[in-house]
């Protein structure tokens, strides 16, 4: 009989239970920030019609998915590579019974038939934020604050990530104030997103070919790269890149809605950032690793036409997705994660060992129910033998808070209880009365 070694598809990952404790964590960041922030959590399929993603972003989108044909069927349908189409389907079917704003998160896998590379799976997972119905600046720096909250409860700060803003808006009127023409403007965009993949020599050969001058393309060229701190009035990078200051207006409104928020330290004003072209509507935005060695953490912006796009009623909308994998590398590389997931596995409140008398063999299981019917992680050894101190060794590898011996004293209607926060061995050891067990594990917990 031939046997093959089976392994996992190429872009996906198994997740054994130190892993997943990880990648739990991190989800325990996303999913308290978006309840806290007044967010409500919302799921929906994981394949959806082909023709949902190609409304949103042409047919060219097909070559990045998983499509699919059922045998004998006659419909596409594809697994998703985003959960904003998929929301907005949700919200256009029922957006008379909705209440306003609705405020929605979700925490789906992905899907996207690409290359695999750092920082990019074909199968990972995402934390979708969004907020309809409700306009301007103060609800985009909401949704952005929502983030900031994630991102600091796993211990990073404005000096390990920084969030990149700009605004379509201002970037059209910085382009027209540059010369480019109105024919250009979509090429201009896609030039600017594309900046950080080519070389100085293309870029500058590609922003000739927008019909700029010599000095139109170094101002161009200086748009592109120019960052400041959102904290810095928004005249000096006008000044900076030689434009009107009317033309960068719209990030004033974004700039004292961060301001109001608390969150300016966490913001640099990037008018490279575009997001695509037919996409956002209005402010823009990405999270980035300070030193730019990863992918974007996170991206997204105002989308106010998408709704309409899928059946529903002219709608604002703002989010953003934030995927599990660069984050983690972040993460990791800022030693916030430990080496060892297993230590973010859930600790056992009990760990339960019988002493080998029939007494104790027969109490253990009915213990372990009674805890746990009580609230209790409890567990126990599936070792047989009456070594005591190898028992309390798998009791320490396993975490637990206390030991719960099962000895002779267990005639008299009394357990040994031991402490083990402070050694598996030298941990402080009572005998209590097996009735009040729960009791005495509440008041210790």
């Amino acid at each position: 009989m031939s046997t093959h070694a089976f392994q996992a598809p190429k872009g996906t990952r198994d997740f054994y239970p130190s892993d997943l404790a990880v990648r739990r964590h991190i989800e325990h960041a996303w999913r308290s920030a978006s309840i806290d922030c007044g967010f409500d959590e919302v799921e929906g399929p994981a394949f959806e019609h082909l023709e949902l993603y190609t409304a949103k972003s042409g047919e060219g989108i097909v070559n990045e998915l998983f499509s699919f044909r059922r045998a004998g069927g006659e419909n596409d349908y594809a697994l998703r590579p985003e959960f904003t189409p998929t929301l907005a389907r949700m919200v256009a079917a029922r957006a008379g019974a909705l209440p306003v704003p609705v405020k929605w998160f979700a925490i789906p896998n992905m899907f996207r038939a690409e290359r695999p590379q750092r920082g990019r799976l074909r199968e990972f997972v995402q934390w979708n934020i969004d907020t309809l119905g409700v306009e301007g600046a103060a609800t985009d720096i909401d949704v952005i604050a929502c983030a900031i909250l994630a991102l600091e409860r796993l211990g990073l700060t404005p000096l390990d990530v920084q969030v990149r803003l700009s605004h379509r808006v201002a970037i059209g009127r910085l382009l027209s104030a540059l010369g480019v023409s109105e024919e250009k403007s979509a090429d201009a965009m896609t030039l600017l997103d594309r900046r950080d993949k080519l070389k100085p020599d293309e870029f500058a050969t590609r922003a000739q070919a927008l019909g700029l001058s010599a000095e139109g393309v170094a101002s161009f060229d200086l748009a592109a790269r120019a960052t400041q701190p959102l904290a810095d009035e928004i005249s000096a990078l006008a000044t900076k890149i030689g434009i009107p200051v009317e033309a960068l207006a719209a990030l004033d409104e974004v700039r004292a809605a961060a301001t109001r928020a608390g969150i300016l330290e966490w913001c640099t004003v990037d008018i490279g950032i575009v997001r695509g072209l037919a996409y956002y509507t209005g402010t823009v935005f990405e999270i980035h690793e300070i030193s730019g060695a990863e992918r974007a953490v996170a991206g997204g912006g105002r989308y106010d036409g998408l709704v309409e796009l899928f059946g529903g009623p002219k709608m604002a909308a703002c989010g953003f997705g934030m995927g599990d994998v660069v984050l983690a590398n972040v993460l990791r590389d800022r030693k916030l994660l430990p080496d060892d997931g297993a230590a973010l596995l859930p600790r056992p409140d009990a760990f339960v060992i019988s002493a080998g008398s029939e007494a104790a063999e027969a109490e253990l299981p009915r213990l372990m129910m009674a805890l746990r019917r009580a609230g209790f992680h409890a567990r126990s050894s599936s070792k047989v033998t009456r070594n005591v101190g190898k028992l309390l060794g798998d009791a320490g590898k396993a975490r637990a808070r206390f030991a719960v011996i099962l000895g002779a004293e267990l005639t008299e209607g009394q357990i040994a209880l031991k402490n083990l926060d402070s050694g598996s061995h030298s941990g402080s050891q009572t005998l209590v009365a097996l009735a009040e067990l729960t009791e005495h594990l509440r008041v210790k917990a």
